[in-house]
């Protein structure tokens, strides 16, 4: 599917932007942490504890954005992928009702150690020459 190859880019150009701004937020905490361990003998204690606190609201908002950039990424890639896998379905439908077929197995999964070449069709060719 010449699709596939658009999606799988948009999901790889949507991956980057994420680990930039990760990349981002986390060289910004590495120097702040750096700062207040340089000055942290230094500080009275409000300002210690006041440097403490930014610090951990900085992780946890690092810790957050990570988790929901992995959750966006998973929801771009479903909804990327569901017109591609609509499309295959349709296309295999057609193919098994056209050709009497009972069903059609997808052994990309590896789910069928062994496979009887005699019992049945390789249609990937097929299948590849009507998604086109």
């Amino acid at each position: 599917m010449s699709d596939y190859a658009i999606v799988q880019q948009k999901l790889a150009d949507l991956r980057q932007q994420f680990q930039d701004e990760t990349l981002r937020v986390e060289d910004e905490f590495n120097r702040k942490y750096e700062e207040f361990l340089e000055g942290q003998r230094e500080f009275p204690q409000s300002i210690l504890k006041k440097r403490q606190m930014e610090l951990q609201e900085l992780l946890d908002k690092n810790i957050a954005f990570k988790e929901n950039s992995r959750k966006e990424l998973e929801k771009a890639e479903q909804d990327l992928m569901a017109p591609l896998k609509i499309r295959l379905i349709e296309v295999l439908d057609k193919m098994g009702r056209e050709n009497g077929y009972a069903f059609i197995i997808d052994t990309d999964v590896k789910a069928l150690p062994f496979i009887n070449p005699a019992m049945g069709h390789d249609l990937n060719q097929q299948v590849q020459d009507a998604l086109k």
